[in-house]
């Protein structure tokens, strides 16, 4: 072999030899390096689930495929030679890792998108665009009308604290919408409803904090569309603990919100600092409303799935004094400082299984909360202020599903006094019942009626100002009207089989039947003052995609 094609050799050698020791040394340092790479969030466990190394064997996922069920019991698979523990020296045994203690990290992690929201295309009986026909404060949910509200969040697990992060933005944007309402200039009803950051575990296990503009709330009533004990809007934050079990927590918070009502603000022009030319706007009434919520929740388990939960609740509304100019230029009344209050409760049990519930609701707002947290009180007391104001209100909304039936039901009853002395058309006492039976015909679709019943009396309508003009109604020392409405829903669902899964497309019929004390609460020549019988006939989608899969 010649001298030349010796050396070659010999290079090709060791240059074969650097690779290996390059891919072992890259082998070896493998794990270090994995240790070294930040960890996704520990998956929580909800209230009433076990954690994950007490509830037996993992369920294989699709970003982790299953192990051979010899691997798991540890018989060799196929191809592969057993060698006994003895035979093998200390020093090369593997050592066996210690399972952690908390269950595995999920998965996601990063931006998420959701939302909420429902479009509707509809005519009543005579081709006319179809409207909503409660008479009462929440009525049947059938005939609302398009919304859309668009859920962005981000989610980031700090493995240097322990703790999660939450940035959650929502933009609600009402109707009109340009393919109904292709007006110049372009308008659009939107807001932004959720701008806050949420915490949870900093520094302190089951702790969370956020702090920003934010929709704060509990249960609803499905079948009605609100949320009967705590619903807030408010600009501040919160906190809320949770204790180990998952089945207790504490939560409070503080906020601000300010309607554009004369009530809040009254901005006048005057003459600008300094003697310099034109008019500036002042704010002559600036207020604002402090809302402070408490809450406290404990559920009790009950079988394998099943529990009842219990809920305390309860707000406290404060405004500051103000001053206000009159119709009269010049002249000035003055708003005294003002307060209110919430208390409630909720009862309710769980089946745990197809979202089978029956949710008790028991509320009495005080003095300025009575008036809701938006609201402005219009028939103040004689000082001033909404004291002696109060509202009172039972609501009940329930589900079950067995088989390819469901059947969804909700009411409630509400009384509502203002401030003044007198029993006047703005005291009201209300109620509505609705019950919603569903049966699948497959797992994605079937026929759902619905079915309900609302009233309500008023207090003192005054005498009209010309007894003779159209329209005018005679004096009466209360009003009362009712109405009945039953509606045809053929739907698909195409997430499956369930009264909660969404999408839910729909085509929906409903007739509803108002009395004459109905028809007298809409005002001349409303084509709902003049009609017994109302259609309400079209097409509807819901949609309702949550955001954050751990929050």
């Amino acid at each position: 072999m010649s001298p030349a094609r010796l050396a070659g050799g010999r290079g090709w050698a060791s240059a074969r030899s650097l690779v290996c020791a390059l891919l072992g040394a890259a082998l070896c340092a493998s794990p270090a390096i994995a240790n070294g790479q930040p960890q996704p969030a520990p998956a929580t466990p909800t209230p009433g689930q076990a954690p994950a190394d007490a509830a037996g064997p993992a369920t294989p996922t699709a970003a982790e495929p299953a192990k051979d069920a010899a691997e798991d019991v540890g018989v060799p698979s196929a191809g592969t030679v057993e060698i006994p523990a003895a035979a093998v020296a200390p020093s090369q045994q593997p050592v066996q890792k210690e399972e952690p203690s908390t269950p595995p990290p999920p998965a996601e992690s990063g931006f998420f998108f959701g939302g909420v929201g429902r479009a509707v295309a509809a005519t009543d009986g005579e081709l006319g665009p179809g409207r909503d026909a409660d008479i009462v404060w929440r009525g049947s949910r059938l005939d609302e009308s398009t919304f859309v509200q668009m859920d962005l969040e981000r989610q980031d697990y700090w493995q240097s604290t322990g703790a999660t992060t939450r940035v959650a933005v929502r933009l609600v944007v009402d109707a009109p919408v340009l393919h109904y309402n292709n007006a110049r200039p372009w308008n659009i009803n939107m807001s932004l409803r959720n701008a806050f950051v949420e915490e949870r575990d900093l520094g302190v296990k089951g702790l969370s904090v956020w702090i920003g503009s934010r929709l704060y709330r509990g249960d609803n009533s499905e079948l009605l569309d609100f949320w009967p004990l705590d619903w807030l809007n408010t600009l501040g934050g919160g906190v809320r603990y949770d204790l180990p079990s998952k089945r207790t927590y504490f939560a409070a918070h503080a906020g601000v919100n300010r309607p554009l009502t004369p009530y809040y603000l009254q901005s006048v022009d005057r003459a600008p600092a300094l003697n310099q030319p034109g008019m500036t706007t002042v704010n002559l009434l600036d207020r604002q409303r402090l809302i402070t919520s408490f809450k406290a929740s404990h559920t009790i388990p009950v079988g394998e799935k099943g529990g009842v939960k219990g809920v305390l609740y309860g707000e406290m509304h404060q405004m500051p004094s103000g001053t206000r100019e009159t119709a009269e230029a010049g002249v000035y009344e003055s708003l005294p400082r003002d307060s209110g209050y919430v208390i409630g409760a909720q009862v309710s049990p769980f089946t745990g299984v197809n979202n089978g519930h029956l949710h008790l609701f028991l509320r009495y707002a005080g003095d300025l909360a009575a008036y809701g947290e938006f609201g402005s009180p219009s028939q103040p007391a004689p000082d001033g202020t909404a004291t002696g104001a109060h509202e009172l209100m039972f609501t009940m909304s329930a589900n079950y599903e067995t088989g390819p039936l469901g059947l969804m039901a909700s009411g409630y009853v509400r009384s509502f006094r203002n401030a003044s002395e007198t029993f006047d058309f703005g005291d009201v006492d209300e109620g509505v019942f609705v019950v919603r039976p569903h049966y699948y015909l497959a797992d994605w679709g079937g026929i759902a009626v619905e079915g309900s019943y609302q009233a309500l009396r008023r207090g003192r309508v005054p005498a009209p100002a010309d007894p003779t003009a159209p329209g005018a109604h005679p004096a009466a020392s209360h009003h009362s009207g009712s109405m009945v409405r039953f509606g045809l829903v053929p739907f698909l669902n195409a997430a499956g089989k369930g009264d909660f899964k969404r999408p839910q497309f729909r085509f929906i019929w409903l007739v509803s039947r108002r009395d004459e004390g109905a028809k007298a609460l809409y005002a001349q020549d409303d084509v709902f003052s003049q009609r017994t019988w109302e259609h309400f006939i079209g097409l509807n989608v819901e949609w309702n995609i949550k955001a954050s899969p751990a929050f």
